[in-house]
């Protein structure tokens, strides 16, 4: 190990113990008529060092693959049927995704694209919920089946510890072409739709959705989706976690688009060994697949302790024949008493294309604390 990887190592890790501060949780509320109200948020401020083989850039910044958010939810029962009513937005951070060699963004920056959910819902007792309002479209999430422990420092979307920082070429200038273009996940979004969920069968839910751009201005997005879920933690000494969806999207002025994406996680309840893997393509880009080996125990008594290795390759994400690759290592360590998970990532990125220019590798170290009341 290099003297200034150990010099960076050292440093986040002193960021995140110093970021894992308690503080106070909120209340629910309920009434006599089986309503009630509960807010909730998190905090996850990060220190990320981000070296493209030339420069080094260290700042602090808001975990992208977690931001920093508050929200509330309202439910009132109706017999066995529940209407809810879900609000929550980041608070607009800096992001780590939102930075780049040539700027680093303000320190805080909020407007109505920082809004997640302004969610109805309807639960019925045999026929499923029925939503409408921003929020969450039915593929959303379903590349992220994973038992790791390790999602703060480690997940499926490779390009959130620093996708807005952009490659150096050969001859070290900067060039064109930013980490965020050529790591995707195909991941759904979250969108002003309506979705329906279908009732768990045999553990298997199915979900579809409809969707506008409702935030962004001068945006004509259509998506419409369909996805299909499974979930069971009783098989045997495993837990298993899969999904599979597709998703298209019409744009006024750019070519139409398909999705389909999905993953799979297996946990072995007993030694606390998980296997993740996930994949996508996109018919008018590329394609990927990525896996992740994690280890989760009770090491010492604060709370858990994770580990994980995960590895991506993609190829075809900005011209064809490109090819881009990125393996990281994550640690988590849970301090239940304060609700505090801390976390250190480490993630090499490379890519190459079918061009004359060669590409330097960058990495990243993210360290950071989420703490949620």
């Amino acid at each position: 190990m290099s003297t200034k990887f150990k010099a960076r190592a050292g440093a986040a890790s002193l960021a995140a113990a110093a970021l894992a501060a308690p503080a106070f949780a909120g209340p629910t509320y309920t009434n006599d008529t089986g309503g009630s109200f509960s807010w909730y948020g998190h905090f996850n401020p990060s220190f990320q060092s981000f070296d493209d083989g030339v420069e080094d850039y260290n700042r602090l910044v808001d975990n992208s693959g977690s931001s920093s958010r508050i929200g509330f939810w309202l439910n009132q029962e109706f017999g066995e049927n529940t209407l809810r009513f879900r609000f929550e937005t980041s608070f607009g951070f800096r992001s780590s995704d939102g930075v780049n060699q040539v700027t680093t963004g303000d320190n805080v920056s909020w407007d109505r694209t920082n809004i997640r959910h302004v969610d109805l819902q309807f639960d019925t007792a045999n026929y499923g919920r029925f939503s409408a309002g921003q929020g969450s479209m039915a593929s959303d999430g379903i590349t992220g089946a994973d038992f790791s422990g390790t999602g703060l420092g480690a997940s499926v979307a490779v390009a959130d510890p620093a996708g807005g920082y952009a490659f150096r070429t050969g001859t070290g200038a900067l060039s064109t072409v930013s980490i965020g273009d050529v790591f995707n996940d195909y991941d759904g979004s979250r969108l002003g739709r309506v979705r329906y969920d279908s009732p768990e069968l045999a553990g298997f839910t199915l979900s579809t959705s409809y969707g506008t751009d409702i935030l962004n201005e001068d945006n004509d997005r259509e998506t419409y989706d369909v996805a299909v879920r499974y979930s069971n933690d009783q098989v045997g000494a495993f837990a298993i976690d899969a999904g599979i969806g597709a998703a298209w999207t019409e744009r006024t002025g750019e070519e139409d688009r398909r999705d389909i994406s999905g993953s799979f996680g297996v946990l072995h309840k007993d030694t606390g060994l998980s296997l993740n893997v996930a994949a996508g393509e996109r018919d008018i880009a590329g394609s990927y697949a990525y896996a992740k080996l994690g280890y989760e125990a009770n090491l010492i008594s604060a709370g858990s302790t994770a580990f994980s290795v995960d590895y991506y390759d993609g190829s075809d994400m900005v011209t064809n024949g490109d090819s881009a690759e990125s393996w990281g290592v994550a640690a988590v360590q849970k301090i239940d008493a304060y609700n505090v998970e801390a976390y250190l990532g480490y993630r090499n990125y490379s890519y190459a294309d079918n061009s004359a220019t060669s590409y330097q590798d960058a990495d990243v170290i993210l360290a950071g604390a989420r703490w949620k009341f």
